[in-house]
Order: structure tokens, then C-alpha cells, then sequence
């Protein structure tokens, strides 16, 4: 999973950033500090993987892991080239979904490129160089489109559907907040639309607000979610300088400290969560005495295809998968009284896996 972070210059991305990656990214009181963006794996947190290790000793335990990529804070004129715009585009066109940091914070040490904080007008901004980015791509397919069209009539329907995505968009609506059917999703990712990508709100408040207990009655954080609620987004409340001072702190006393504050999950425990709901994803797990290891699949994903995360041989010659919950293992304690209470099941090719799904897949190639 490849998160993009994006915002305005100066609404705490490269903070963020450095916070939940520790990459040490650059960050600055001027516009345009990130010019290349800055990469960092993190581990997703599953508290799942540290019980399994107690129980199976392993030599090795992997984690799934998120990519967060900080890209430099676009400005007006972006869909146009302003402030090296295009390449910053070209950034976000590659990440499976946005991180979109909006600053709820108020400092007169931090200058803010329009003067004033209204998160509001920023997501407008931003949104609406996307949306001319993608209007331009649609122009352009809908063109060659037309013209293919001479010689293949069933092109019709599609620029059709184009036609009236494009309207949409002139109206100021990104394409996530567009109603399509099913032959009309496949349309539009065909097209990979910017305005088309899962987004989370990090609205960016600072500590004494965080802290405060009322952030999602602030007026500002209301604002951000009624949009959030409009285009079937996500948003989430988060402070980038206390995860920023909290990101060194060994685990438990991270969460002392949290506790301390009346906060009970850290940022990137919700951000990643949050992502995952988003772009329907989930974890399966597989244990043994060599690694104990979290995969990351599709919600809605057949046993066969899940067993090619580890291998294309796994899937190719798959047999069986030897199933047994989470819960129900913990329950029993161990592999051996869970196959003799009947909770390890033999599942085939049509089997759907589930989060937490414990498996040993067996094939023959």
C-alpha cells in the first residue's frame, strides 16, 4: 500500500511525515522544502503477529508494511506548471491513495500561503488542481475516443460516460464523488483520474487542541468532514508535532504518554487503519517456528490468489488451504488442540479468505 501525503506548503507534511517514518524528510518554514519526495516503509502495527510470536517462538517476525511518500506541497497554477506542479502530479498519479494534510493549526511562527488558516479554501485548492489535471486527461481521451469511433460504434457508450464525468468535474465535483455503476468504474480507471483516489483528511491541529478532548467539535474539523462525507472520503483528526515528539518513545511508554493526553491510538495506528478501510484492504497471517508473517490482501480475496502473495507457485499448483481463526487459536492455545476440537478447516479454491485468517496453504507444482 503506497500512501501519498499532499497539502498546501506549510500544513505539517513533512512533519507528519518524519513523524510516522522516522526518515528525517526535510522540513521547513518555507514553500517548496520538499522538491523530490521523500520515501518510508513503515510496519502496519498488529497486535495479532506479537501473540502468534509468543506462542510459535519464531526466528522472525514481518510485519505488513505501508509506503508513505511525502510529496511537495502543490500550490494554485500546479495543473498549469506553477511551482513545479506537473512533476508533483505525476508523484501523486503514482500512489494508491492520499493522505491529504489540512492545517487547523494556528502560529504566527508558521506563514501560511494564503495568510490565513481556512482548511476549508485549502482543500478547494488543492482539489481544484487535480481536478483541472484531470480534466485535460479526459479532453483527451474523449478526443481520440471520438475519432476511434468511426470505426468501432461501441466506443459510444464510454464517451458518453466521459462526457458527463467531465461536466461533473467542470462543476468543481472530484470523479470519487461521482455515482457510477460497475461498467463505469471500469471506464474511469481507465483513465486513473486523480480526483479518482481514495483520500483521508489528516486535519492538522496543534497540541492544545489535540489534547482538549472536543477536536471533532471544533468548527474547522467539521467543516473538513462534511466534504470528507460529501465525496465518501475519510477524515481524521491528528497533531503532527506530538507524534513528531512521540515517535523515538520505545511502545509502552508511547502509550503512557498517549494515555497522559486522554489519546488512546497514536497517529499512525489510526492513519493506517483508516487506509486499509479505504481501500478495502485486509491481513492473513501465517506461523511456524521459521517467521511469523502478516500478508496484505483485497477484501474478498479467493484462497488461491491470497496463497500468490507468498509465491506464484503457491497459487499455481494450490490444493488446499488449512484454515483456523485468530480468536479460535488463541482460544485453544496451540495448532494441536485446535485441529482436535474441529477449528482448523480444509478450505478449497472458491474458499473467501478473512481478516485474521491463520493459514498453511498446500500446493504442488
Amino acid at each position: 500500500m503506497k500512501l501519498g501525503i499532499v497539502g498546501l506548503p506549510n500544513v505539517g507534511k513533512s512533519t507528519l511525515f518524519n513523524a510516522l517514518t522516522n526518515a528525517g524528510a526535510q522540513s521547513a518554514n518555507y514553500a517548496f522544502c520538499t522538491i523530490e519526495p521523500n520515501v518510508g516503509v513503515v510496519p502496519v502495527p498488529d497486535e495479532r503477529l506479537d501473540r502468534l510470536a509468543e506462542m510459535y517462538h519464531p526466528a522472525k517476525i514481518t510485519p505488513a508494511t505501508v509506503e508513505f511518500v511525502d510529496i511537495a506541497g502543490l500550490v494554485k497554477g500546479a495543473s498549469k506548471g506553477e511551482g513545479l506542479g506537473n512533476k508533483f502530479l505525476a508523484n501523486i498519479r503514482e500512489v494508491d491513495a492520499i493522505v491529504h494534510v489540512v492545517r487547523c493549526f494556528e502560529n504566527d511562527d508558521i506563514i501560511h500561503v494564503e495568510g490565513s488558516i481556512d482548511p476549508v479554501r485549502d482543500i478547494e485548492t488543492i482539489n481544484l488542481e487535480l481536478i483541472l489535471s484531470d480534466i485535460e486527461i479526459l479532453e483527451r481521451r474523449i478526443d481520440r475516443d471520438t475519432k476511434a469511433m468511426k470505426g468501432d460504434k461501441s466506443l459510444a457508450r464510454s464517451v458518453d460516460f466521459f462526457k458527463r464525468l467531465k461536466a461533473e468535474l467542470d462543476s468543481g465535483k472530484c470523479a470519487r464523488a461521482v455515482t457510477v455503476d460497475e461498467e463505469e468504474a471500469e471506464w474511469m480507471r481507465s483513465v486513473a483520474l486523480l480526483t479518482a483516489k481514495p483520500v483521508i483528511y489528516a486535519c492538522n491541529f496543534c497540541e492544545a487542541d489535540f489534547s482538549s478532548g472536543s477536536v471533532e467539535n471544533n468548527p474547522r474539523y467539521q467543516a473538513v468532514k462534511a466534504i470528507a462525507d460529501a465525496e465518501g472520503s475519510e477524515v481524521l483528526p491528528i497533531c503532527a508535532e506530538l507524534e513528531a515528539q512521540i515517535a523515538d518513545l520505545p511502545a509502552d511508554e508511547k502509550e503512557m504518554f498517549l494515555a497522559d493526553l486522554g489519546v488512546q491510538k497514536g497517529g499512525l495506528d489510526l492513519l493506517i487503519q483508516r487506509s486499509y478501510n479505504l481501500l478495502g484492504l485486509m491481513s492473513y497471517l501465517t506461523a511456524g517456528e521459521p517467521e511469523v508473517r502478516a500478508w496484505t490482501i483485497k477484501k474478498g480475496t479467493k484462497a488461491p490468489q491470497a496463497a500468490g502473495k507468498i509465491h506464484s507457485d503457491f497459487e499455481r499448483g494450490f490444493i488446499r488451504a488449512e484454515v483456523v481463526s485468530f480468536d479460535d487459536l488463541m482460544a485453544c492455545g496451540s495448532m494441536t488442540v485446535a485441529r482436535e476440537k474441529g477449528l482448523v478447516r480444509s478450505e478449497g479454491k472458491e474458499y473467501v479468505m478473512q481478516d485474521g485468517d491463520v493459514v498453511l496453504f498446500r500446493f504442488n507444482v
